[in-house]
Order: structure tokens, then sequence, then C-alpha cells
């Protein structure tokens, strides 16, 4: 005869604490879920003939009276109970038991409110399942239990992210570079005027040269030959056949203006470099070896006008840069010459500057200013000293130069586009009217 056990402890045939559990009134065992450390109850009015227990690492039994029976959990695991009753009635039951997870439940509750994570146990490992929002959320999660048991794992189910924030960087490079050169000098050269053939020159300028003296020169100006020749008559030449006397003078001032404008706009996701290079590269030859065994290869270096930048967007919908402009040309006058190479130097000016700003503000990096006067004066000793006259004996040149680099920076958000969206149309390179000659 079936005998109903009354349920003391356990709701929808599970237990999870201490009380009493009914009997099966089949055939079918009964599922029981404890954690460890926990106990139950099992009543069986018809008085207990024995008890067995299949694992009892897991799980064990402890006949209280007559008619009751304490299952008490030891680990994880699992195992089957069976009762027999005197009455001939046999009452089996299967018993999981998992570690108490409330507390670590509870914690992941509490450090994620927002997310469906729980817990699973088995015996000798913890697995978080659920769903995150994104793999950041997963991998915190998975520290957070790790930390409170060994052995935990994820297998968590993790939310495709979505687009990354990108960052539109519109960058204005200007440079101007006005140069202004002021150059004086005169070379005095006699064929024969007062039976003297010779010149006088600061040295600064090329001079004429005589390519024949001739042996004798005759008394007076008239008749004398001696032959020269110009390399470089400079702007002023002037010459006399009757005295024989030649003056070759530089008066000159030159002035110039250029500007070098380039315009990059660079798209990098947030917290991911960008660069950009508008220039070119120069050959620098490289020996390698030693003694007879030298070799000799070519590197190759860049210049030009250079931008890198990492942008960041912040939860404050401010954008956070690290900006490195910097504009570089060739200097052929600085530069050494090594076994028959000529390398020319690189004259730089680079920036390197945090800054934060919001969506479509601009900032302007000034200032780079490089100003240079070379002066040369030449002059002959003694005659230079001449009041009024000294001044056809000296030679002056006087070089200014003045760069100033501007760059302007303007960075912006940039978002993909939707479905179905088609390509912006490029602006016209050089604006409407750029077929047009006038």
């Amino acid at each position: 005869m079936k005998i109903l056990i009354p349920i003391l402890a356990l709701l929808a045939g599970e237990a999870t604490g201490g009380g009493t559990i009914p009997r099966s009134t089949s055939n079918e065992p009964v599922e029981l879920t404890l954690t460890v450390g926990t106990g139950i109850v099992i009543d069986c009015p018809g008085r207990i003939a024995r008890v067995a227990a299949s694992n009892p690492e897991v799980a064990d039994a402890v006949t209280a009276s007559a008619t009751e029976v304490l299952f008490h959990t030891k680990t994880a695991g699992q195992a089957t109970m069976v009762i027999w009753s005197k009455a001939g009635d046999r009452t089996s039951y299967h018993l999981t038991v998992e570690p108490n997870l409330e507390p670590l439940r509870k914690l992941l509750r509490e450090a994620f409110p927002s997310e469906e994570i729980d817990l699973r146990a088995s015996k000798d490992s913890l697995a978080l399942v659920g769903q995150a929002s994104s793999q950041a959320v997963a991998d915190r999660a998975l520290a957070l239990i790790a930390a409170s048991a060994k052995g935990a794992i994820s297998n968590l189910q993790v939310a495709p992210p979505p687009p990354e924030s990108q960052v539109l960087l519109r960058v204005r490079f200007a440079e101007l570079n006005r140069s202004a050169v002021q150059e004086f000098g005169v070379n005095l050269f006699s064929t024969g005027a007062l039976n003297t053939i010779g010149q006088v020159s600061p040295g600064q300028f090329p001079a004429a040269g005589l390519t024949a003296v001739p042996p004798v020169i005759p008394g007076g100006f008239a008749g004398t030959n001696a032959p020269f020749g110009l390399s470089d008559i400079l702007n002023i030449f002037a010459f006399r056949r009757d005295i024989n006397l030649g003056a070759i003078i530089r008066d000159m001032q030159t002035r110039g203006l250029l500007q070098i404008l380039a315009e990059p706009n660079l798209v990098a996701t947030s917290g991911k470099e960008a660069s950009f290079l508008a220039g070119g590269e120069f050959p620098v030859p490289i020996a390698q070896g030693t003694g007879g065994g030298v070799t000799v290869s070519v590197q190759f270096k860049e210049f030009g006008i250079r931008l890198s930048f990492t942008p960041l967007l912040t939860p404050n919908h401010t954008i956070r840069l690290h900006v490195k402009p910097e504009v570089s040309s060739l200097d052929n006058a600085d530069g050494v010459q090594i076994s028959g190479f000529r390398i020319p130097a690189l004259s730089t000016r680079r920036v390197e500057t945090d800054i934060e700003l919001d969506e479509g503000q601009s900032f302007v990096i000034g200032g780079l200013i490089d100003d240079r006067v070379i002066e040369n004066l030449s002059q002959v000793p003694g005659l230079a000293r001449i009041p009024v006259l000294g001044a056809l004996f000296k030679s002056r040149s006087e070089t200014k130069s003045r760069n100033e680099l501007i760059v302007m920076v303007t960075p912006e958000t940039a978002r993909p586009a939707g479905a179905g969206a088609g390509p912006a149309m490029p602006r016209p390179f050089l604006g409407a009217g750029a077929g047009k000659i006038k």
C-alpha cells in the first residue's frame, strides 16, 4: 500500500534546506536539490526497515527514529538514497548537492543590477550563465566570481558590440616664409693705370681675373694691353679703356615670400592612433662593416608635413586629443659630405600636446617662429678705414629669414551611415571656378 508522506519543507518536489519531503507515490524517484552543509528529514509512517546511500561522500543518511530518516550533505555532487519500509515499500531519492550560491548571486545582482547573469555549479567549478551587454562586463563578472571560488568559468552570451565611435580631425597647416637679402660690395681692378696692373677685392664676391700680364707697360695710359676675364660681373660693371681702370659692384636687395598650405582630414577610431604625411623621402647612405669589407646601403628618411593624433571620446561627450604635428624640410646648407655623398640636414619643427574639446570646437597651435639673421662682412685691412673712400674696400651681405607655422585643428565625431545611405559627394578640389583661367 502506498503511503503519503506529508510535505514539511519541500515545494514542488524540491528542498533547499532542512525539513521533510514526501515519499514517492509511484516508481519514479524523487528529485531533490540541496546545498552543501544542509540536511532534510524524511518521514516514513510505514516504519523504516533499512536505508542505503549510493555515494556516502556526497550525502549520507541517519535513522533518527523508527519513522524518520535524516539526509545530510557533505560535498557537491550527486547521490541516490533508497528507503525500505517494513511494509515492503521502497522509495528512491536522487540528490543533487551544490554549493551555496545565494551569496554569490546576491553579489552579482548588486554589482551588475541591469545584467541577466546567473550561476550554475558542478562538482569542481562554477559557471556563469545568461547574457552580458559587453565583453568588458563578462570579464568583470568572471573576475568577481573567480576571486571567491576556484574553477570559475564564463558561459555568458555577449551581445554584439555597437559600432565603434570615430573622430574626424580637420587640420590646417599654414607656413609663411619671408626672406630678405641685402648685398653690397666693390671690386676694383687695373689693367695698366698709372703703370700698375692689379686688383683690390674684399674677396666675398667674384672678382676680375687677369688672363695675361704684358712684360712691358708703355708709359702713359693709352696702348696698355693686359687681357682680363670675368666670371661674374655682379650687377654693376664699368671699365674705362682710356685709363685702364674698371670696377665691379654688387648692390642688390632681394625679397621672397613662400606659403605652404596643407589640409589633411583624418578619421580614427576612438583610442587608436592615426597619422598623415605629405612630403617625401631622401636617401641616406649607411656604411656597414670595417676594413676592406665595408659596404654601403641606402636608408630613406621621411620629411614633409606630418600629423599623428590619438582621439578619445570621454563620458562627458567631449573629445580628448593627443596631437603631434611636425613640419620638416631639407636643409642643404647645413648638410654634410661623406665619401662623395652629399647628405642634407633636416630643419624640423614639431609640437606634442594634449587637449580636450567639444565637438566642432577648434584650437590653434601658433608661435612656431624661426627668425634668422645672417650677416657677412669682408673688408681690406687698412684701406677700409679711409674716410668716405673706405666703403669701396668693404663688402657686406645680410640675409634675413622669418618662418612662421600655424596649425589649426577641429575634431568632429563621425558615425557610420545607416543602411541604404549613399556615399557623400566629394567637394571640388579647386572650388566652383576651377576650370576658369583669368
